[in-house]
């Protein structure tokens, strides 16, 4: 075959030196299709080449951890009686920035494939969606498309859809964000690794055909995008839940047979990667004949097989002898399927197509530590900090109606309802295992044949983030830490999607390599292992502009008993209302600063990891005794929209009081960290008060749940209706006209 050339090699978004690494890897010049395989293995999106360094040092450790990051699919933690959840966040961003549809459609079947090839059962998904300015005609295309395709994905494969975040900020308009998480339940002891021993087993490909797309879509995803990105429009798959849930059920059968080595679905690279992959980890090779591969179009080329995306696909390497209990499970199925290679025992991947060798390279050589580059790169403070060092409290004036202040950030569309998006969403769909629309700071979901519930969220607050990478996204952490303890649940691991700029960019290398930092440290604190997930950078347009740094954290905890299940709502009227954790004069970075006075250059907002993780413990503890009716942290729109959503979920108002030590604007708009408002019958208002100053907790009583208005210092704000139709109908008003 022709020899590949050095201007090949950096159209395909190889660096002149990684080229030349090549060679010496194979002591020759590598031909195009090898080139081909190099340039998607390497590539941010498979080789992490610019990201491991510093994801070595996250917190792996953990008592319950039954897979660390890396070492499998997904991340894999016991949750006790004889069960393991397995789950991971990834993205799916540059393919949805070009067809919203099929690239929000295909993240989420690509993150639940991921669950279901190591043997666990998917039974809820989440999402993080970020988005540009709400008002432009793009961004309602973008929105309108990636909602549709994730409801339309998930509701057809029949796995509810049970909680998310989206948000909108101009950083967003060029790059979207698509994180896609998916959660799944396993037997301890029964899942399945992406290995492949045994030399001689044969290599079957099932499931649906391949075809063009997606086709260098790993490479499309490690680089800037620009307005010839258009023309990367084939580097998008195309998905059909259909297809894949047919695989779902053949996977789980198959694996009852014990025919399986192991298995893997084809994601980023198909082929080329669950190929290398699974040989580079077993330590094995593979002998694979292209010409076998099922496909639905005509005369396609072997490097055109190799790197196709197709989606629906997956890998698996059986037992020699039991072919025949597989290939009754694919044809009851009617799925398509092919035997296409065999394990070897040289440590090379080796392709064939119509018999002539196509490609011959050492598998190790492909996977992320193994032969692929690692990178220290270098980073400098951002430039923007000495805009937000010039930020001072004093100067921003206090509102003079505080009333339409509140209007105002309850029609925001990072505070209002997403009723528009998840009402898309079944959240009900698929009853193996429960989940339940109780309201609650995270999403719910019962262990069938338990007592017991897993507690799921997503968070990031990205404007924190660029203020302060290392505080920001200990944040991130702290914050799914606490709605998950809000609902009564004690947190048990995190995956993460870390979405960055270009990381050749010094500064949004800084960004990323302190946000890592401040991961661990959170990490650490919570006793929250890092199980897996996902490195996204290359969120910049070609004319610099990156995204706001956005690691977005996915969480799982444990339930103990459904008893502790823990709603925001408020319960009775007459119950007392209290704030847990320190108020501060600090508005920094808040949705009131940022949206109402245009201050777009602060500090984050007051946090500090040892009171949050006491103020965690104690709430935590408070919830298990039996003293709390509603739990609710302060998040984005500060203690009055924390009030108001307690409210609007039962119809209940309350009647507070602010505290004079601070300035007003500050106590009801800001958003200072550690804090949650909890409502409680009057009987428990001792033994409250008690419980938490006897840890070490500030608290402080602030009022009644009372009538059906929202009452502060004796004004009256409206009727919790009124904001209730703000809050509702915001978004909805902007995306349909």
């Amino acid at each position: 075959m022709e020899l590949a050339t050095l201007e090949q090699a950096q159209q395909l978004g190889l660096r002149p030196e990684e080229f030349e690494k090549i060679k010496e890897i194979l002591g020759r010049t590598p031909n195009f299709t090898e080139l081909s395989i190099y340039s998607v293995m390497w590539s941010e999106h498979c080789s992490y080449k610019n990201s491991i360094v510093w994801l070595k040092t996250l917190p792996k450790e953990g008592p319950a951890m039954l897979a660390k990051a890396g070492e499998e699919n997904a991340g894999l933690v016991d949750i006790g009686d004889g069960l393991a959840v397995c789950f991971k966040i990834e993205s799916h961003n540059h393919p949805s920035a070009i067809e919203p549809y099929q690239g929000a459609a295909t993240g989420v079947g690509g993150i639940n494939r991921d669950i279901f090839s190591m043997g666990a059962r998917p039974i809820a998904q989440l999402n993080s969606l970020r988005f540009g300015n709400i008002n432009t005609d793009r961004t309602k295309w973008l929105l309108k498309g990636v909602v549709k395709g994730i409801g339309d994905y998930g509701n057809a494969f029949g796995i509810p859809t049970v909680g998310g975040e989206v948000y909108f900020d101009d950083c967003y308009e060029t790059n979207i964000l698509v994180n896609a998480m998916s959660v799944g339940i396993a037997k301890v002891g029964t899942t399945i690794s992406a290995i492949a021993e045994g030399i001689g087993n044969p290599v079957y490909i099932f499931g649906s055909t391949t075809g063009k797309d997606g086709i260098h879509g790993a490479a499309f995803a490690s680089k800037d995008i620009s307005e010839d990105s258009i023309n990367d429009l084939p580097s998008v798959q195309v998905g059909d839940p259909f297809w894949e849930k047919l695989i779902l059920e053949a996977s789980m059968e198959l694996i009852d047979t014990g025919a399986i080595i192991g298995m893997q679905d084809m994601g980023a690279a198909g082929i080329t990667c669950s190929t290398s992959e699974m040989s580079a980890k077993s330590g094995t090779g593979m002998i694979v004949h292209l010409d076998k591969v099922p496909t639905r179009q005509v005369n396609m080329k072997g490097w055109e097989i190799l790197l196709s995306e197709s989606q629906e696909r997956m890998l698996v390497v059986l037992e020699k002898g039991k072919e025949h209990l597989a290939e009754a499970i694919f044809k009851k199925w009617e799925l398509t399927y092919a035997q296409i290679g065999e394990v070897t025992n040289t440590g090379r991947v080796q392709y064939y197509y119509n018999g002539e060798l196509e490609a011959d390279i050492p598998g190790e050589s492909l996977v992320l530590g193994g032969g692929a580059p690692i990178y220290h790169r270098e980073w400098e403070t951002p430039k923007y900090f000495e805009k937000i060092k010039q930020y001072a409290f004093d100067t921003i004036a206090e509102p003079q109606d505080y009333k339409a202040v509140a209007e105002y950030l309850m029609q925001l569309p990072n505070i209002a309802s997403k009723r528009w998006v998840f009402n898309q969403y079944d959240s009900m769909v698929g009853t193996v295992n429960q989940s339940t629309n109780k309201p609650s700071d995270a999403s719910v979901v019962k262990i069938k044949g338990t007592n017991r519930s897993l507690a799921l969220t997503v968070d990031c607050n990205s404007r924190y983030v660029y203020a302060d990478p290392e505080t920001g996204c200990a944040i991130a952490v702290a914050e799914a830490a606490r709605n998950i303890v809000c609902t009564g649940g004690k947190p048990s691991g995190v995956t993460n999607c870390l979405n960055f700029g270009n990381p050749y960019d010094k500064e949004v290398y800084y960004q990323f390599k302190h946000s890592i930092d401040g991961m661990r440290k959170a990490c650490l604190k919570f006793e929250t292992p890092v199980t897996g997930g996902n490195v996204s950078f290359y969120n910049q347009s070609s004319d610099g502009v990156a995204v706001y740094p956005t690691p977005t954290i996915g969480m799982v905890g444990i339930i103990e008993d459904s008893k502790h299940h823990t709603g925001s709502a408020f319960v009775e009227e007459g119950d007392l209302i209290f704030l847990i954790g320190k108020s501060q004069n600090d508005i920094s970075s808040s949705q009131y600063l940022a949206k109402y006075h245009k201050v777009e250059y602060s500090p984050a907002p007051y946090f500090n990891l040892d009171e949050e993780k006491q103020l965690h413990d104690a709430l935590y503890e408070a919830i298990i005794i039996g003293l709390i009716q509603s739990a609710h942290d302060v998040s984005e729109g500060g203690i009055f929209v924390t009030l108001a959503e307690s409210a609007m979920q039962s119809g209940l108002g309350f009647d507070v009081k602010s505290d004079s030590n601070y300035r007003k604007d500050a106590y009801l708009f800001g958003e200072a960290q550690g804090r949650v408002v909890v409502s409680v019958r009057s009987s428990s208002r001792v033994a409250l008060e008690n419980h938490f100053e006897g840890m070490g907790v500030a608290i402080q009583f602030i009022g009644n749940v009372k009538g059906q208005s929202a009452v502060i210092d004796g004004f009256d704000y409206g009727s919790i209706k009124h904001f209730e139709d703000l809050y509702n109908n915001a978004i909805a008003k902007i995306i349909t006209v």
